[in-house]
């Protein structure tokens, strides 16, 4: 029996001329289609993770850590004042012609307080200016109120979260509770009134959750280097280029005296490990989805086995190998694991594309549902809380789906490989049916 012969039979398994109803075809339609279905979600789980994951980690590098850290020794000559700061930036800056900006910021902690309450914040000293030079902070950065501007003094910017808390909005103010270090070396609380001149967010409220943004002046006045940090965020081409640990090399002997250095992916490495583990589990569970739908090609090709008996011994008898039958049954296997990429594939990236839309719809649906059982219980909406299946807390508000071809092409291999395995044991029970007792029974 040669290869084209078994091709052809696969075909009339397929699609047979007759018009005689077939519950094995039907069984194959299903599981084609759930095969199908089952790839939508896997396809929706790596595109949207990968695109909130790269979201997550551009936001990590471009508006916390930087490329590249420097963090300088508390006693450091150049952590006195921000003119000193500046001064080290500029040569940093002529170290290596890698680094493209570098951004020196003072960091520490207070408590801020309004009329609502008092609140931790983490206190963030940059220059005026870095809402508009740092292409991070101006393009990843969501003004809500007011303006980026920290050029007044005693100005402020607010993270969306440490506003909400605060009851606060642009152009009202704040007081910050911090500590410095007085003449004779004792620590005393420093009470200073600030502007809140705008109201920020990041997009990812676990990253931004606390900060509080002022000017690298006003952050010598507030921030003690006995419990605070001088750093300096230092940009190179691309953060995940080879480029990015020559340039370390090159400025850690040359800056060794003035402070420790780190790399992004040093000061992130738990949580994006973290992120990347979470990715692989969803992906093995949705895989198992796929092979559950994959072992209904089994079960469906030994019903259509049961139905093709007579074919069998009729190809059997007229010299078709055992070889060239299991074949013909392996092609009908693949074949329809082939169907259901088919099908599930574009339905799964154009789900992809319009991820925000279906979760917008789920959530409505979901919204409706709870407010009408809210309602039956309570009596009433007064007290009922909208139900976010994607809460800010925990997930990036906005970001792009990212489609990576190789991966496509991964799990669209996977699925005809896992076909072709549900499918040899039926095709080899086919191949071993013996003819002359099915035809004694005609």
């Amino acid at each position: 029996m040669t290869f084209s012969s078994s091709i052809l039979f696969a075909s009339r398994l397929l699609f047979p001329r007759t018009g005689k109803k077939s519950n094995a075809r039907r069984s194959l339609f299903g599981a084609f289609v759930c095969i199908g279905i089952s790839l939508v979600p896997l396809i929706m789980v790596v595109t949207v993770s990968d695109g909130m994951i790269k979201g997550i980690t551009e936001r990590m590098i471009g508006l916390d850590s930087s490329h590249i850290q420097l963090v300088l020794y508390p006693n450091s000559e150049y952590a006195s004042d921000a003119e000193s700061m500046r001064i080290l930036a500029d040569s940093i800056k002529e170290y290596d012609s890698g680094v493209k900006a570098v951004y020196p910021e003072l960091q520490g902690i207070g408590l801020a307080s309004s009329g609502k309450g008092r609140f931790g914040a983490s206190i963030r000293a940059v220059q005026g200016d870095v809402f508009e030079k740092n292409p991070a902070f101006a393009s990843l950065f969501e003004i809500l109120e007011g303006s980026g501007d920290l050029s007044a003094r005693n100005s402020c910017l607010l993270g969306k979260k440490l506003a909400s808390d605060l009851g606060v909005r642009a152009g009202e103010r704040i007081r910050l509770i911090t500590t410095k270090e007085n003449s004779s070396g004792k620590t005393m609380p420093k009470i200073t009134p600030l502007k809140v001149s705008g109201i920020i967010s990041s997009g990812y409220q676990e990253l931004d959750s606390l900060w509080l943004f002022v000017s690298l002046e006003s952050g010598f006045d507030l921030i003690s280097l006995s419990s605070g940090k001088a750093v300096f965020g230092i940009e190179t081409e691309d953060a995940f280029s080879l480029n990015l640990e020559k340039t370390y090399r090159k400025l850690s002997p040359l800056l060794a005296s003035a402070g420790r250095l780190h790399r992004w992916n040093d000061l992130n490495s738990a949580q994006y490990e973290n992120f990347a583990s979470t990715q692989i589990m969803l992906i093995f569970i949705m895989m198992l989805i796929v092979l559950v739908a994959s072992v209904n090609i089994s079960s469906a090709l030994v019903m259509l086995v049961m139905e093709r008996k007579k074919e069998i011994a009729i190809l059997k008898s007229l010299g078709g190998s055992s070889g060239g039958i299991a074949l013909s049954f392996i092609i009908t296997g693949v074949v329809t694991g082939l169907l259901g990429v088919i099908f599930g594939l574009p339905v799964g990236l154009f789900s992809s594309l319009h991820f925000s839309g279906i979760m917008g719809g789920i959530e409505s649906v979901v919204n409706l549902g709870a407010k009408v059982f809210y309602f039956l219980t309570a009596g009433n909406l007064s007290d009922y809380v909208p139900v976010h299946l994607l809460d800010e807390a925990f997930y990036l508000q906005n970001f792009s789906v990212v489609i990576s071809l190789p991966k496509i092409l991964l799990i669209a291999l996977g699925t005809i490989v896992l076909s072709l395995l549900v499918s040899l044991i039926p095709a080899l029970k086919a191949g071993k049916e013996k003819p002359i007792e099915t035809l004694r029974k005609i």
